[in-house]
């Protein structure tokens, strides 16, 4: 008897399950037509209120809200003080709405009368507003973005043809890249109730380098000779004559010496001592623990840039490495450019891991300067002169502003301490006296 009850029971669940089924397969297709139907007024919709709704600022929609809260309070309660609050938020926005309608139709432009200054110059934007149609355009303001701040300026009525013209500068106290712009047309109510802005301009970027000091001679290469110095390496071919001989099948016959040839009845080639070209490697630390202030930072990246523009102002290979990386050594403006970008941060490499990175990369370094803050203790100078080849000059400069021009040793590395940009060009004479 249950099993014919049960027979009986799942084609009724079968049909229940197909009237589901069908029923929910129609409500879909009913929701795909009427999405169909409404999509064309739905995007006319957003269409029309684009304008206006993407314009809104925050205190628009807390006024929004409570004008419709008020209408429906108002006409519920059937509370005419409610109503006339509400009639009266309505024409307010409805102004505000008038005041951000129309089209911006100006030709604007932004420019820098320098985009590389030095810390201290004077740097200066211009502004021009020009009134392209055939009609006079509504007052607006323009606002520049300048660095993390920004600056307004009022635009007054302008007749067709006619233009304002802007003229600001940039602070530049501190070295670094400023990205000014895009300017930005706005046009809003006085209440702040809604906010229109359009973008004019692309942004251009103003690089504040640093302040450097030029090092007269072969400051920075810390050689004595034009050709380069020479090391215990041994060639077949170069400048410096080291001995003689036998002769090996292969030689190059131009360095036989035929007189020692001729005395011991052999072939005699003669051997050379390799020199090698100045090259400077700057290891710069930005690691925000080597440095106990800001200052002191400023005053590395000074130093550096003056390393190495000495050393590219002479055509004397550069490279300088920073914890993160390499700057651009080629170029004086490139480098000055990497420079007024970087920033001290925090960081687990340490002094003695970029040397190691130096040693393994830069092979042809004759110098190799250190440039650090107080921070760095006596043993990471050490542990990072260990890390470098044996056959390269070492140097150390510790800039500690407000401190005296002193020098001492630490193992065979050398190091001095800075108080000022200006002590660098005598402590580097010093070096070579000694």
């Amino acid at each position: 008897m249950a099993a014919r009850q049960g027979r009986r029971g799942a084609p009724q669940r079968a049909s229940r399950a197909g009237v589901t089924t069908g029923l929910t397969t129609g409500l879909s297709a009913a929701r795909r037509s009427l999405g169909r139907a409404v999509a064309p007024a739905v995007d006319v919709a957003r269409t029309v209120t684009r304008p206006v709704v993407a314009v809104v600022s925050p205190y628009g929609i807390g006024a929004a809200v409570t004008t419709v809260a008020a209408w429906v309070v108002g006409l519920t309660l059937h509370w005419q003080e409610i109503l006339v609050v509400a009639q009266v938020l309505t024409v307010t926005l409805l102004a505000a709405v008038a005041f951000v309608l129309g089209r911006f139709r100006y030709t604007v432009a932004l420019d820098l009368a320098q985009s590389r200054v030095t810390v201290g110059d004077r740097a200066v934007g211009r502004l021009v507003v020009r009134n392209e149609t055939g009609r006079a355009l509504l007052p607006s303001v323009m606002e520049v973005p300048v660095g993390r701040g920004a600056a307004a300026f009022p635009v007054p009525r302008l007749r067709p043809g006619k233009e304002h013209e802007e003229v600001f500068t940039i602070p530049t106290r501190r070295r670094s890249v400023i990205s000014v712009g895009p300017v930005t047309s706005v046009r809003a109510d006085p209440l702040g109730l809604l906010r229109r802005e359009m973008s004019w301009t692309e942004p251009q970027e103003l690089y504040v380098h640093p302040v450097v000091k030029s090092l007269s001679g072969s400051s920075t290469g810390f050689l004595k000779d034009l050709e380069g110095r020479v090391t215990q390496d041994i060639s077949n071919s170069d400048v410096s004559f080291h001995a003689l001989r036998d002769y090996v099948p292969g030689d190059d016959r131009r360095h036989i010496h035929w007189k020692t040839t001729a005395r011991t009845g052999q072939l005699m080639v003669r051997q050379f001592e390799e020199t090698r070209r100045s090259h400077l490697a700057v290891l710069l630390s930005t690691r925000a623990e080597d440095y106990a202030s800001d200052d002191e930072f400023e005053l590395a990246v000074s130093v550096c840039g003056s390393l190495g523009l000495q050393a590219i102002k002479e055509d004397r290979g550069v490279t300088v490495l920073v914890n993160s990386g390499s700057l651009r050594g080629n170029h004086r403006t490139r480098l000055l450019d990497d420079l007024a970008r970087i920033e001290r941060t925090p960081s687990r490499t340490r002094l003695a891991d970029v040397a190691r990175v130096a040693g393994a990369t830069i092979s042809d370094a004759s110098v190799v300067a250190f440039v650090v803050g107080s921070g760095v203790p006596p043993a990471d100078l050490r542990a990072a002169s260990a890390r470098l080849p044996q056959d390269v000059t070492v140097l150390a400069l510790q800039c500690v502003p407000g401190a005296s021009l002193s020098r001492r040793t630490i193992a065979e590395l050398t190091v001095l301490t800075l108080g000022g940009l200006g002590e660098l060009p005598l402590a580097l004479r010093r070096l070579n006296e000694a």
